[in-house]
């Protein structure tokens, strides 16, 4: 091994070493990237002037267009934890299963699905759902473990559910790996893998996940009737019609919001960043609890709305026309005015509940965490290319025992076993971007599938113990009488559901490109 090997190989060892300190993530990248720099220098195999390139590649960070759907994801997310969504969901769902034996955690996790494909991110369901569910869960009698784990499992499903932000961040940087590999291959006209496509093949698998889930607390409940009873009836509980209605419009709305938002990013009406500007106004109409019965007229104004942009974009919108009052610039004119100030009722109303601003706040202060993140794993992965490292990396895999196999499962117990230790913002920005070239290099490897294989596997790194995010926050919100052990041996049973379904889309990858390729193939 050649010395700007073992540079690179050191490189990495130290950044990882701190990490497992506790330094600063973009700090630390930023700053190992820079004296390996120094270092690379005085021992002549890397030439400062690389760093160069570094300005382009942080101002097409900041201009990406996809990386903007990240705060408005973000926003939609912190509004919904403001909303009384989750409370209204939990309180339907918990009437409607709650007579059978682990029908409130069935319920727990119907909600948690809902809410993921609403939220998308990890925190805000875990704290939503950990104030919420766990006190009603202890006080109908469950077991302290089993309703730990099933709060802090069904939360992470905000992971791998559309919109979660780590698949946001996965398709930028699988998109970038996949056309390294192509092009590295001699393909000078690269296909590209997009962010819609993750969605897409993320939702089988997603589904698979809640599947197993449902399985396990039903087969606890037969097994072990006394950790997950029966919820006793109440006679002023609403029932049969009354008890559907109710159901009913608590569904509509976060449904039409997950409907509005995958849809059009799946059906191809919108890019995910314009989907997520509709989700963060849907999140402020929700938070903004109108009337159940003005849901119709606006809809009608939405599709008066879409109606009116369709016709601009097609006809063209001449300014000048509006002084000539011509009907052809007039009329979508009239209606984007008159739409506009109707939108701005719930922005209004939940500024003046005091909802707006803690929200905004917030949401800048995760995206800075995540943008300042991304430009310290830029300038660390720059390095790293400096001094060799793809080179190092793809032959390191292509030489491993068992071919593609054997170079996919080393990377995957890699990444599992750098969740005990790093974020996954933090894997996605450091290890993806240095081994999903190498590896879309090797015969066999499609990028959608092998992008779900990680966010499922960072999925599980968000629950097992001792480090999981997931379990920290649970911590900091659960009732007194749930000790770090409950949390802990109640996780358990669900990583290892979430290894087996790891396993399943391994061995049927069709599971991931099977709805992509109906979607975008044809």
């Amino acid at each position: 091994m050649d010395l700007q090997s073992l540079v690179a190989i050191a490189m990495v060892v130290t950044a990882v070493a701190l990490l497992m300190i506790g330094f600063p993530v973009a700090l630390t990248l930023a700053g190992v990237a820079l004296i390996f720099v120094a270092i690379g220098d005085v021992l002549g195999v890397m030439a400062p002037s690389l760093l160069g390139a570094l300005p382009q590649r942080i101002f097409g960070v900041m201009t990406n267009e996809v990386l903007l759907a990240i705060p408005l994801f973000v926003f939609m997310g912190v509004m919904l934890e403001r909303s009384r969504v989750a409370e209204d969901l939990l309180e339907a769902m918990g009437r409607l299963f709650g007579a059978l034996r682990g029908g409130l955690a069935v319920a727990v996790v119907i909600v948690g699905v809902l809410l993921a494909a609403a939220k998308g991110i990890v925190g805000a369901t875990t704290v939503t759902m950990g104030l919420i569910v766990l006190p009603t869960m202890l006080r109908h009698g469950y077991d302290k473990r089993l309703a730990a784990g099933t709060v802090a499992a069904t939360a992470t499903l905000a992971q791998i559910f559309p919109p979660a932000t780590v698949l946001v961040l996965l398709g930028d940087q699988m998109s970038n790996a996949y056309q390294a590999a192509q092009l590295a291959q001699g393909n000078f006209a690269p296909q590209s893998v997009t962010v819609a496509d993750l969605f897409a093949g993320a939702i089988v698998p997603a589904f698979g996940l809640v599947a197993l889930y449902l399985v396990f607390l039903i087969g606890v409940a037969i097994v072990a009737p006394k950790s997950s009873p029966a919820i006793p009836p109440d006679p002023d509980a609403p029932r049969g019609l009354a008890l559907a209605r109710r159901t009913l419009a608590v569904l509509v709305a976060p449904i039409l919001l997950i409907v509005a938002v995958l849809g059009s990013i799946l059906g191809g009406l919108a890019t995910p960043t314009e989907a997520a500007a509709v989700g963060a106004f849907g999140a402020m109409l929700l938070a903004a609890r109108p009337d159940p019965r003005a849901w119709v007229p606006w809809l009608v104004l939405i599709a008066v709305v879409i109606a009116a942009l369709r016709f601009v974009s097609e006809r063209g919108f001449d300014p000048r026309g509006l002084l000539a009052g011509d009907p052809v610039a007039l009329v979508p004119a009239a209606l984007l005015v008159v739409a506009a100030a109707l939108l701005l009722q719930p922005v209004l109303r939940v500024h003046r509940e005091n909802y707006l601003v803690p929200v905004l706040a917030r949401t800048a202060e995760v995206t800075s965490m995540i943008f300042l993140i991304l430009i310290g794993a830029t300038l660390f992965s720059l390095v790293f290319r400096g001094l060799g490292g793809d080179d190092l990396v793809h032959r390191a895999l292509a030489d491993l025992p068992g071919g593609t196999a054997g170079a996919l499962l080393t990377v995957m117990l890699a990444i599992f076993l750098l969740g005990f230790v790093m974020d996954a913002f933090e894997i996605i920005f450091v290890v993806v971007p240095i081994v999903a070239p190498a590896l879309l290099q090797l015969p066999g490897v499609d990028p959608v599938w092998l992008a779900v294989m990680i966010a499922l596997n960072l999925q599980t790194s968000y629950i097992h113990p001792p480090l999981g995010p997931t379990l920290f926050f649970l911590r900091g919100v659960a009732p007194k009488e749930i000790t770090t052990a409950h949390i802990y041996v109640g996780a358990i049973p669900f990583v290892l559901i979430q290894l087996l379904a790891l396993v399943g889309l391994w061995l049927v990858p069709g599971l991931a490109t099977w709805l992509p390729g109906i979607l975008y193939l044809g």
